[in-house]
């Protein structure tokens, strides 16, 4: 998993409440296990018309946000099934933080597992990026994790509380696997250990 440690880019700002994951990336995209592949189906029911034209006027079909790598949004972000298709999707569009004032548990812890920082700020905070991020792609919006800032285009900074675990995570680049390679020497020592004290397992 890439290391998380700061990021600047473009902000996409998506201002509506209760975004789940079926809106995030609808159900009949849930077929693959791959992880890529999946960002041109992101939103699929918000970006595309029934003919699969893109619609112009959601977010990110416009020129400023494609690129977007941070995403500033409404209230209970990710709530709905569990899928974790839906960071999936996210991640391979390109986007690497989420800023909103709430996330759904799962979809929350998911992120982390993504190598995708979501962020939770107070509404007045997030109110503040959310216009930044309405004025495009000149308005860029910085992330350290280290420090565990946000600051704004024109410079306000704005802290973020965050489990020291799930930093280390994110700082090193460490998914499941990665924790678990960690004490590969010890599992590997174990493991021989075990075999020569039950040979007839």
């Amino acid at each position: 998993m890439e290391k998380f440690t700061t990021l600047t880019g473009v902000a996409a700002p998506m201002p509506l409440v209760n975004i789940d994951t079926d809106m995030i990336i609808p159900k009949q995209f849930l077929k693959t296990i791959q992880r890529s592949g999946l960002g041109k189906n992101l939103f699929d029911e918000m970006r595309y018309d029934d003919q699969g034209n893109e619609i112009p006027d959601f977010v990110l079909n416009q020129p400023a946000y494609r690129n977007a790598q941070i995403l500033i949004a409404g209230d209970n972000f990710g709530c709905g099934s569990s899928r974790e298709h839906a960071p999936w999707a996210l991640a391979d569009f390109g986007i690497k933080a989420i800023i909103s004032t709430s996330y759904a548990d799962i979809f929350y812890n998911n992120c982390f597992k993504n190598g995708m920082l979501p962020i939770i700020l107070p509404q007045e905070q997030v109110d503040i990026l959310m216009e930044d991020a309405r004025k495009g792609e000149n308005a860029r919006i910085s992330i350290d994790l280290e420090s565990q800032t946000v600051t704004s285009a024109d410079g306000q900074v704005f802290s973020f509380e965050l489990d020291t675990f799930k930093k280390h995570c994110l700082l090193n680049g460490l998914d499941d696997i990665g924790l678990t390679l960690e004490k590969v020497t010890k599992i590997d020592t174990f493991e021989e250990q075990a075999g020569q004290a039950r040979p007839w397992v």
